[in-house]
């Protein structure tokens, strides 16, 4: 059942009764709802308090969540896209748990592509660009229809502590909520602070008030707390910008979906526009980089490295002619353009400037300027693998509180805190992941051994076992272990059965058959001589030795001597530059030492070669002469 309080003025209205609870009128505060009790309650409607709520609720949970305005939730602060490099996995591994962002991503994408698309399936990202309005109504539909999900609409204050553990939440206007477990995903909101030049806004978004108490109360707790920045570009009028001067990028065709239940994408597809800054841009920002509040000295705090700012970009990378902008429409009936690649936190009037200088933005509007954000962070290594507190049972993290950025990692932290949550508030196990498992594992493994010094971003170098982490394997990987646990609904359920089903089949096929490899004339594999003799010997590929990355390298150096085995009256002789054929020669046939002519190749399997009893030390001498050789020419 799905339930909305609206507060008006200082009376809190229950637009549906709940039996769980009591009514109470405070001499001061108005109408007060008291003792009300939940199993988890999740504070904030962001994208991990998004998935705390659902992930706690789908594990049977009676769950609420907390946040200012239900019109929020799901809102898309920065920029309006889901995935990338790293942070593509991350989704997909939500997905494989039955998580929300995949399946709302693929409602609202309006571009789709996958990035490093010519390089192995283990480093590629798939990511979208998507419409705001489109995301944050499907994140809102899919809160409404999960069961065990109540939202109650105000600000968390303070925490109910009752014997050492946590016991609830108390919200500004003196409700009290009693919970067995608690979730905190505040994102920016924790003493949030906007700077734009000089001008300092407190507000943990635009147009949204910080969360002052929260913050206070976890220092009163003994909290180690920390200031970490991030920030945002100018938002521009599309109408304005020359698109005829800029370079325009398509995305994929067809489009990839991220989540294993949508089968094809159905909103219409937009190119988005590449242009970058110039000489005179760069003059701007070095003219009033002392204006910046970075640096000024009115923020102290560290912002995300791999998205600096564009003031960072010009001081430390000078001698660049200049960086990439990507020009990103924010949806399809909004003309508003997300200028991925200038955030900014400079006067406006200097922000006015700066854009006016970029090719293809000479006219255009600028709707909102860039400004940065410091708020408060808890240092993760106070936390559990389970992202909960060491020193506070019961209470949970997740999100930018402990030192990330970017909607996918405060996504799958907060599906970790709800499962978690929901376990501890009904008595069962853990619910951890081992590096080796999935990408938000480690992730998480990196925060709470390692804490932050910088807002922690996900990437494909983080994780040691990424060849079998990819991206498309997600399903494979988690949803069995998601089924176990209890988070993965029927639909889910069925499909993915369906899926492993096939790929039973498909794998009892090739178990069922062999590869027999006979070298010809050719240098390919044959079962048969160029004579049409019958093969002396052949090699077996069996299916059942690729069975785990050790035997995939087992299995191919067991099938090169099977080869070298099978044809001894042969030389395959292969050479970077080109491969050289077999050559058949009848048995007993008498052969000469190549290896000269071999080495004359560069080739390092010919140098490896033994064919006579020079070859070993004709290859030391060809390989002391190339190392004398390229020295030679390194030196000055």
């Amino acid at each position: 059942m799905f339930h909305v309080k609206r507060r008006f003025d200082r009376f809190s209205v229950a637009l549906k009764w709940m039996s769980c609870g009591q009514w109470d009128r405070g001499p001061t505060c108005g109408v007060r709802f008291v003792n009300l009790r939940f199993d988890v309650i999740v504070v904030g409607g962001g994208h991990a308090g998004c998935e705390a709520a659902a992930a706690a609720a789908r594990m049977g949970a009676k769950t609420a969540l907390v946040t200012h305005r239900f019109a929020t939730v799901g809102a898309m602060s920065c920029n309006p896209a889901i995935g990338g490099l790293g942070k593509g996995h991350l989704v997909r591994e939500i997905d494989a748990l039955d998580g929300l962002m995949a399946r709302a991503a693929d409602c609202a994408g309006i571009q789709f592509r996958v990035l490093n698309r010519r390089k192995g399936p283990a480093v590629r990202g798939p990511r979208a660009q998507a419409d705001r309005k489109l995301y944050a109504a499907a994140m809102q539909q899919a809160i409404r229809a999960t069961a065990n999900l109540t939202v109650i609409e105000g600000e968390a204050d303070d925490a109910i502590i009752n014997g050492g553990c946590i016991a609830g939440i108390r919200l500004a206007d003196s409700r009290g909520l009693g919970a067995g477990a608690v979730v905190l995903t505040t994102g920016t909101f924790l003493r949030g602070l906007i700077h734009i030049g000089e001008c300092q806004t407190p507000a943990g978004r635009v147009g949204e008030a910080p969360a002052l108490g929260l913050s206070h109360t976890l220092g009163r707790l003994g909290f180690a707390l920390g200031r970490l920045k991030t920030g945002t570009p100018p938002r521009l009028d599309g109408r304005t910008v020359d698109w005829g001067a800029v370079e325009m990028q398509p995305g994929d065709e067809p489009p990839e979906p991220f989540s294993a239940l949508t089968d094809q994408i159905e909103n219409p597809q937009v190119r988005c526009g590449i242009t970058r800054t110039v000489e005179a841009t760069h003059r701007v920002i070095r003219e009033n980089v002392h204006r910046s509040p970075m640096y000024s000295g009115q923020i102290a705090s560290r912002g995300p490295r791999y998205c600096p700012s564009i003031e960072d970009k010009i001081v430390r990378f000078g001698e660049r002619d200049g960086h990439q902008i990507f020009l990103e429409p924010e949806g399809l009936d909004d003309t508003t353009v997300y200028p991925n690649g200038i955030s900014t936190s400079l006067p406006e009037e200097v922000q006015l400037a700066l854009v006016a200088t970029i090719p293809g933005l000479e006219r255009a509007r600028v709707i909102r300027p860039g400004y940065a954000i410091e708020y408060d962070y808890v240092d993760p290594r106070e936390l559990k693998a389970t992202l909960e507190a060491r020193r506070m049972p019961g209470l949970f993290l997740a999100g930018q509180i402990n030192g990330t950025t970017g909607y996918e990692e405060a996504a799958a932290q907060g599906l970790i805190a709800g499962l978690n949550a929901a376990a501890r508030a009904g008595g069962r196990g853990e619910v951890t992941f081992d590096r080796a498992q999935a990408y938000l594992a480690v992730m998480i493994d990196d925060l709470v051994t390692r804490g932050v010094t910088e807002p922690y971003r996900m990437f494909t170098s983080r994780a040691e076992y990424r060849l079998t982490l990819r991206a498309d394997n997600a399903d494979q990987r988690l949803t069995d272990i998601g089924i176990a646990i209890g988070c993965v609904g029927v639909a889910r359920r069925e499909r993915h059965g369906q899926k492993m089903a096939a790929l039973d089949a498909a794998r009892d096929f090739a178990n069922s058959v062999s590869l027999q490899a006979m070298p010809n004339a050719t240098g390919l594999p044959s079962t048969r001589t160029a004579g049409g003799a019958p093969p002396s010997s052949y090699c077996r590929i069996r299916i059942s030795e690729f069975r785990s990355l050790r035997g995939f390298g087992r299995a191919f150096a067991s099938f090169g001597r099977r080869l070298r085995s099978s044809s001894r009256s042969t030389r395959n002789t292969k050479s970077i530059s080109r491969v050289r054929p077999l050559i058949s020669q009848p048995t007993g046939a008498t052969r000469t030492c190549d290896c000269q002519r071999i080495l004359t190749t560069h080739s390092y399997a010919a140098s490896r070669m033994r064919c006579g009893r020079n070859c070993n030390r004709t290859s030391r001498a060809r390989s002391d002469r190339r190392a004398a050789s390229m020295a030679s020419r390194r030196s000055p």
